[in-house]
């Protein structure tokens, strides 16, 4: 396999280099399933698992590779197998806090270039939940490139559109439809060489239809969506790095029913960065913009410059967000009281 046609450049053959050892090789992680992983490489694809010492300094998800990541590791050719000991450092990132109550980081794609966030047309369009991906995308150092698709199962098109692109503020917006050939040219321009995006959204908006279409073949089973609510059924399952026919490199991913921030503090400052820019001209430099006087946040809502939901949606992802750092802090507090106890008892044995 060439590299180049999978992203490899001299940024990350300089990091390769600085690490790798004799008999050492770079590949890039293209499936992760339950800690095994297929792996690009020059001999092809190798089926890898993480060494020990790399698993026991990893200290939670986020030490481990994620699908995108650029690896080291020690070959068996003859096997199609090897071992990763190292990742290279990481130029972007999507990741989300894990589903349930554990406070951890889930990356869902490493080194990505750009971002389709697919959102269907239909009943299930929800921009209070594209304004979550937004902010992740914002802040994962991606591009984001929002995707309308089914445009043809909507009856109201321009009106769901002025919806997103009120908060889209300069993304991106793209409509189309597979099935009549809509918006499908604009979207390959932003497919390049070399360079990869993610395709993100939750199930049943269409990311399978349009991952077989830039394949050029059924690489993913697609299913209906339930007629009761218009949401979809998962279809992906996995987490995988696909090379388009034009060496552009896609990443697929199953749909997120939960998504919840990860340290989203810039995310949240350049996806509702009309709300900060009028939040510096209120009067007072604490205002909650509740009922306090000179908010000029309250006057635009006022003025019908700004819709109160938007104003309440950052609001809400800011209570999160601090929510998630007070987790955070007494989780790093736990982490380190278990750490010098590990220490304290190993001292003692010797």
């Amino acid at each position: 396999m060439e590299l180049t046609h999978i992203g490899f450049n001299d940024n990350v053959k300089e990091a390769y280099e600085k690490i790798a050892k004799v008999n050492q090789i770079i590949g890039r992680i293209s499936l992760e399933h339950k800690r095994m992983y297929r792996v690009w490489t020059v001999y092809g694809e190798l089926l890898c698992e993480v060494s020990g010492k790399l698993a026991y300094g990893a200290q939670s998800r986020e030490g481990y590779p994620a699908v995108g990541d650029w690896v080291i590791l020690t070959p068996r050719s003859a096997e199609a197998k090897g071992t990763i000991t190292n990742i290279l450092p990481r130029k972007s990132k999507f990741s989300r806090k894990v589903a349930g109550n554990n406070t951890e980081e889930q990356i869902v794609a490493a080194n990505i270039d750009m971002i389709f966030l697919v959102n269907s047309l239909n009943e299930d369009l929800n921009i209070r939940r594209l304004e979550r991906y937004v902010t992740l995308t914002w802040e994962s150092g991606a591009s984001p490139v929002i995707v309308l698709t089914k445009a043809d199962l909507t009856a109201d098109l321009s009106e769901k559109l002025r919806v997103v692109e009120s908060v889209a503020l300069g993304i991106p917006v793209i409509t189309i439809s597979v099935v009549n050939n809509i918006g499908l040219n604009q979207l390959k321009t932003y497919l390049h060489p070399g360079k990869t995006v993610a395709l993100l959204g939750s199930s049943g908006v269409g990311k399978s239809t349009l991952t077989n279409y830039l394949c050029g073949y059924e690489k993913q089973e697609v299913q209906e969506i339930r007629d009761t609510d218009a949401k979809g059924r998962h279809t992906t399952t996995n987490r995988e790095m696909v090379l388009l026919p034009n060496n552009a490199i896609l990443i697929d991913t199953p749909g997120m029913r939960e998504l919840q921030l990860w340290n989203s503090e810039d995310g949240i400052s350049n996806s509702f960065s009309e709300i900060e820019e009028l939040a510096a001209s209120c009067k007072f430099r604490d205002c909650q913009h509740e009922k306090e006087m000179g908010c000029a946040v309250k006057l635009a809502i006022e003025e019908g410059e700004l819709e109160e939901e938007r104003l309440q949606s950052y609001k809400k992802l800011l209570r999160e967000l601090a929510f998630l750092e007070r987790r955070q802090d007494k989780k790093a507090k736990s982490d380190e009281k278990k750490k010098w106890k590990c220490t304290t008892k190993q001292f003692r044995k010797r």
